[in-house]
């Protein structure tokens, strides 16, 4: 086993859901976004894993929007509160999906 360290980095992701039997959403709700940070050796990895994730959750994903790793958003002047960063380490300590927020769509 080598000491190398790791490339995994944390991704922040929007995914939109839309209705499926079982998804635990609200029940007049047409569908959701979800505020998501996954690990990857980069974003497509981290969607991927996402996407996958949340099928088994029984849930529809239709679209992902990826706002990149902590230091990008950083860079690009973002408000990061400690608790989600705290999630975003989580996220990466446990090679992890972790949804962080839920807002149900309602028509």
């Amino acid at each position: 086993m080598s000491n190398k360290p790791s490339r995994q980095q944390v991704f922040t992701l929007l995914v939109e859901i839309g209705r499926k039997a079982g998804d635990g959403l609200p029940k007049k709700a047409t569908g959701a976004a979800l505020v998501v940070y996954a690990s990857g050796v980069d974003e497509a990895e981290a969607v991927r894993e996402t996407v996958a994730i949340l099928k088994q959750a029984d849930t529809a994903p239709l679209d992902v929007s990826g706002y990149g790793t902590l230091a990008e958003r950083e860079a690009e002047g973002h408000d990061i509160s400690d608790e989600d960063r705290a999630l975003m380490q989580r996220a990466l300590d446990e090679n992890a999906v972790i949804v962080a927020q839920m807002t149900p769509f309602f028509e």
